[in-house]
């Protein structure tokens, strides 16, 4: 069912994904589907958790240096926004600007948790490269100096951001945190 609700939203948009579509689609009766979802915001909500934990895990002591390791968690956010995976939280975004339940939703269950792993992240990252812990607020703005010119590229400019967007907002994050 989850895997039916990402390809109808991939071919059809948000709007096309309907939970009779995503029953049809995966083979169910209607009735199976609201017995566990209440929306199509709910099943999608479900199927980015189930599909992004992979994708947006933080790998540490894969890299050389604290700006490759860096460089390449972004670089796996950019590449996230590209796959279904991605269009399903693209495709949520958008509504949630929409829907203060749907923004909800998003902001207190999958937004929340994401950024916790991205804190814990990106904080275990800055600390080994300044060789000390850094300051949990400072850590919170690094993080979204990093993250934001992922989303806007892939929600404002419809397009993922290169690796050169990457590798500058690595080399700022590590600079300011060794200043700081």
């Amino acid at each position: 069912m989850l895997n039916a609700a990402d390809d109808l939203l991939v071919e059809r948009g948000f709007t096309g994904v309907t939970m009779e579509g995503i029953a049809a689609r995966a083979g169910v009766a209607k009735q199976t589907i609201y017995r566990w979802w209440k929306s199509k915001v709910d099943i999608l909500l479900d199927t980015l958790a189930a599909d992004a934990g992979e994708a947006l895990a933080w790998r540490p002591g894969t890299a050389s240096s604290a700006e490759e390791e860096l460089r390449e968690q972004l670089g796996r956010v950019a590449a996230f926004f590209g796959e279904p995976a991605g269009q399903v939280l693209l495709a949520l975004v958008g509504h949630a600007q929409l829907d203060p339940e749907t923004a909800a939703k998003l902001r207190d269950g999958f937004l929340r948790e994401q950024r916790e792993r991205d804190l814990a992240g990106l904080g275990a990252l800055l600390a080994r490269h300044a060789g000390r812990p850094v300051d949990e607020r400072l850590t919170a703005v690094l993080l979204d100096v990093a993250l934001g010119p992922l989303y806007h590229q892939a929600l404002v400019l419809g397009r993922p951001a290169g690796p050169g967007t990457s590798a500058a907002m690595a080399r700022l994050v590590l600079a300011e945190a060794t200043r700081s």
